[in-house]
């Protein structure tokens, strides 16, 4: 994406100095609050409607290869490994070794994104809030900003427990003061957003904009938030509302959900949006996710998220979806086949253009699949993590053929979570909230992971600047 300008807020949060906000031509910028020009901005509806498009650009940052979603989701899971890497490879490679220190220059980037996110969209709540428009019109484009900011202290929350929590933009006056919330506060906070939104959000069939954020997506993160709590019963409720609205299904074929010709079906409750061409955002997951200089298969490949060994045999003889979801290797320049097995989910073949790959593949954030697996945790039903394995073409879970290891609906569904959603920035939150992290990927990484690791540090940088951010334990 092309970067537009140097955009100084002064955050203590974020670095009390200047950060990089990079976006498309497509998005409007929004005016920082020491830029005189915003006293003529945020008028019209045209600004809000231009404002709000904008915000939703903070999505390719959130769930970007980048991202700590992304990073931790698979690296620190048994799903993702590195081998060779662009740039930083120390840091990179810290993640998967659980060898992370509060110097890491990535903990750093990613903490400063998910910062300068909560500011973009808290920007525009602000300045909804205390705008002329309509009632009708300044709630819904209050509940989608509030969807985005739940979400990403959702992330947040999960990334480094304790955070700042931001409930509107600060100054460097105040920001010394916003110091790091208890969880219990955070997602406090979190529900009451989600709860505004799914209570003010349109449902699927009735959006006015594709990608943008509804009921049934508001409803969906609400009920993944109730599970990472513990609390059972509630999330059983709000899932159902999503099952029961009937506007979301599984495509027939799993093979669709990578196909380019289904993209925002109805199996997608939130799906960022990509645009095969140069001067748009283009999808960037495959020359991440490629192997490492390997100039054949895309425009040079940065070698992140390799599929771990662990991952591939997590799969069941006869499962279709463990070729839909990882390749096994390329040839090379030299016409030498070079076996190593890598995401297959967001290649795009057809997007070559003298050499540089420019992809079409939206990200799926949520998707009715894993609605489906939440429910039947949720629940303690397992028809509904059978409905899944049905689309797929495999055994039920309790009838002859399923694999007797996972004997338990607990380890069926963990289980199926990992085939089904594989690579998708899943695995290792789902198995921090199940309370299994530390078992499994202590035997999967050859190293004992305690509870402490389940958390990234607090940036040295960060506590540089305000002593006052205390740091996690361990670190």
């Amino acid at each position: 994406m092309n970067t537009l300008r140097l955009v100084k807020y002064y955050t203590g949060i974020i670095l009390l100095g200047t950060v990089l906000w990079s976006c498309s031509d497509s998005f409007l910028e929004l005016s920082p609050i020491s830029n005189a020009n915003e006293v003529n901005y945020y008028k019209t509806e045209k600004d809000f409607e231009t404002a709000v498009v904008a915000a939703y650009a903070t999505l390719y940052t959130e769930y970007g290869p980048e991202s700590g979603a992304g990073f931790c989701s698979e690296q620190m899971s048994d799903e993702g490994t590195v081998y060779d890497v662009m740039l930083d490879a120390a840091s990179f490679q810290a993640f998967k070794n659980y060898s992370l220190l509060p110097a890491n220059t990535v903990v750093l980037q990613v903490w400063q994104d998910e910062y300068n996110n909560l500011m973009i969209v808290n920007t525009v709540i602000e300045k909804l809030r205390a705008s002329s428009l309509g009632e009708k019109l300044k709630t819904g484009y209050e509940a989608e900003m509030r969807f985005l900011r739940a979400l990403y202290h959702f992330n947040l929350v999960r990334l480094f427990g304790d955070v700042p929590l931001m409930k509107k933009t600060v100054v460097v006056s105040e920001s010394y003061g916003v110091l790091r919330s208890p969880e219990s506060e955070v997602y406090d906070f979190i529900i009451e957003d989600l709860k505004f939104a799914a209570g003010n959000l349109p449902l699927q069939s009735q959006i006015s904009r594709i990608g943008q954020a509804t009921k049934g997506a508001a409803l969906g993160i609400l009920g993944k938030v109730y599970l990472t709590v513990g609390n059972k019963s509630a999330a059983k409720d709000v899932l159902w509302q999503v099952i029961g609205s009937n506007e979301y299904e599984l495509l027939p074929d799993y093979a669709y959900l990578w196909d380019l010709e289904h993209e925002n079906s109805k199996e997608a409750l939130l799906e960022i949006q990509y645009k095969a061409d140069p001067a748009a955002p283009a999808s960037p997951y495959h020359e991440y996710f490629a192997p490492f200089n390997n100039l054949t298969i895309s425009a040079q490949g940065h070698g992140l998220n390799q599929v771990t060994e662990d991952l591939w045999n997590e799969f069941e003889p006869g499962d279709p979806r463990r070729e839909l979801s990882i390749l096994t290797g390329y040839t090379n320049r030299a016409g030498t086949w070079i076996d190593i097995k890598f995401p297959a989910k967001w290649f795009d073949p057809v997007w070559i253009n003298m050499g540089t790959y420019y992809c079409e593949n939206n990200f799926i954030v949520l998707r009715y699949a894993d609605i489906l697996l939440m429910y039947a945790e949720a629940a303690d039903d397992p028809s509904y993590l059978n409905m899944v394995r049905d689309r797929a073409g495999m055994p039920r879970y309790g009838e002859a053929g399923y694999p007797p290891q996972y004997s338990t609906l607990a380890l069926a569904v963990e289980h199926e979570r990992m085939v089904e959603l594989s690579l998708e920035f899943h695995r290792w939150f789902d198995l921090k909230r199940t309370g299994r992290a530390t078992a499994v990927l202590s035997e999967r990484k050859g190293k004992t992971v305690t509870e402490q690791m389940l958390v990234l540090p607090i940036p040295l940088v960060e506590r540089d600047i305000n002593p006052a951010l205390t740091q996690n334990p361990g670190y």
